[in-house]
């Protein structure tokens, strides 16, 4: 009898601090979906959300309360850890894109109706006065607050905020010992380890045909991974026509303009969510070669571009080590 105790008690404190089950959470935030998947000692559904409405109180543009938001308003506010792990990765990405990529394009992203405040009836003589304080290099960050050439300046971390929410998440669930898990949220993805039929996990990179409702999919190329964050952009649902002239999402910071090449959509893969997530941004301001050329001069980073030739025909591109980072190798 001793001797089955004792086989409990081990068995017990094995279960403790080893027994572990896959958990899946899905459902909406940031006005998009997520789908969290993870292997675990314990359901963490109550941490997830505990960090994410951290994020949110921080970055999210939607929330007047938030540090990003008071900023924008002019506000004395300190910046808080996530604010400036995301401003850090912001301006390295601006400064590799040349200003491609840039937080600070708020009241064009504004004005052209992508934004968090009603469309304007934009002129040139707008363009031209709102590019007069947009540029990431007229704010700084200093001792833990942010200092503008002028106040009118506003910044948007949209365009790096899902990949940023992957990081975080995927952080928490590491921290708490989990060594298998995927985090997507809005297409944003970042995996470890294998899915609970133990293979890796497997994940499509959607085609990118006109579906501003997100509701009729169809998926260019399905991969196999297990260590990987890998965000994508495209302009393929969000746009509107005006005039019978298509205006998608993207703005170019530098002209004022939303963009139009032959660059569908960028999927990037890099060492961090939010950087891929900023990078793939970039991308589809720059277009086809600058992009190519950005990507393939950073480190452990590779592309996959879905192209468009002048008869509307899909091609695709990838940079030289692509295949090798799906797989968690190095880079060339």
């Amino acid at each position: 009898m001793k001797h089955i105790n004792y086989f409990l008690i081990a068995v017990l404190a094995i279960c403790a601090t080893g027994c572990q089950r896959y958990y899946q959470h899905q459902g909406s935030v940031f006005g998009t979906y997520y789908n969290i998947q993870y292997k675990a000692s314990k359901n963490m559904d109550a941490q997830i959300q505990q960090r994410l409405a951290e994020f949110d109180a921080s970055l999210s543009m939607y929330n007047p309360a938030s540090t990003i938001s008071r900023i924008n308003a002019n506000e004395e506010v300190e910046t808080d850890p996530y604010f400036e792990r995301m401003y850090e990765t912001a301006s390295y990405v601006s400064e590799v894109s040349q200003g491609g990529f840039d937080i600070t394009v708020a009241p064009l992203v504004n004005a052209w109706g992508f934004g968090f405040k009603h469309k304007e009836n934009v002129t040139q003589a707008m363009i031209d006065s709102l590019l007069q304080f947009i540029g990431y290099q007229s704010i700084r960050l200093e001792n833990h607050r942010i200092i503008k050439s002028d106040p009118r300046t506003m910044m948007d971390a949209s365009a790096l905020a899902k990949g940023y929410a992957c990081d975080v998440v995927a952080e928490l669930l590491a921290e708490n010992g989990s060594k298998n898990y995927l985090v997507d949220i809005g297409g944003e993805v970042v995996v470890k380890g294998n899915n609970r039929h133990l293979k890796p996990w497997t994940i499509g990179i959607t085609k990118p045909i006109d579906d501003p409702t997100g509701e009729k999919q169809e998926l260019q190329d399905i991969i196999e991974t297990s260590d990987l964050c890998m965000a994508t952009s495209g302009n393929y649902r969000n746009y509107y026509f005006e005039d019978g002239v298509r205006r998608s999402h993207t703005i170019d910071p530098r002209t004022g303009y939303p963009v139009h090449h032959k660059l569908l959509s960028a999927t990037i893969i890099a060492p961090t969510c939010m950087q891929a997530d900023a990078l793939a941004t970039a991308c589809m301001v720059l277009g086809e070669y600058q992009a190519a050329f950005m990507i393939n001069q950073i480190s452990e980073t590779a592309y996959f571009f879905i192209l468009t030739d002048d008869e509307g025909n899909m091609t695709v591109k990838t940079s030289p080590n692509w295949d090798k980072l799906l797989h968690g190798e190095d880079s060339l």
